[in-house]
């Protein structure tokens, strides 16, 4: 009988590139959802409904790309709001005393 071996016969290591794998594909379609609301957003935001050319403007590529900033710096300060929420819920509850 081998210690390496988990649940379903599998063994550690089979488990943990499995383990990988799912995270891969949950962090892939994060990414997706991420792009498609990004597009949705500044689309509607900086693209007028009617396509008088087949290239964007300079005023349509300019709030293109500030929209697309201000995006992303705005979810990485909620990234990083969260994190540090967590870290202090973390700290908090190791803080707590065993009962």
């Amino acid at each position: 009988m081998s210690f390496l071996r988990a649940a379903g016969g599998q063994s550690m290591e089979q488990s943990q590139m499995a383990a990988n794998l799912a995270m891969a594909e949950r962090e892939m379609e994060m990414m997706g959802d991420m792009f498609h609301r990004l597009s949705q957003l500044c689309h509607s935001k900086c693209i007028s409904p009617r396509y008088l050319e087949e290239h964007l403007s300079k005023g349509e590529s300019v709030c293109t790309d500030r929209c697309v900033a201000k995006f992303f710096d705005v979810s990485a300060m909620v990234g990083k709001m969260l994190s540090d929420r967590g870290e202090a819920m973390a700290a908090a509850a190791a803080a707590m005393p065993q009962q």
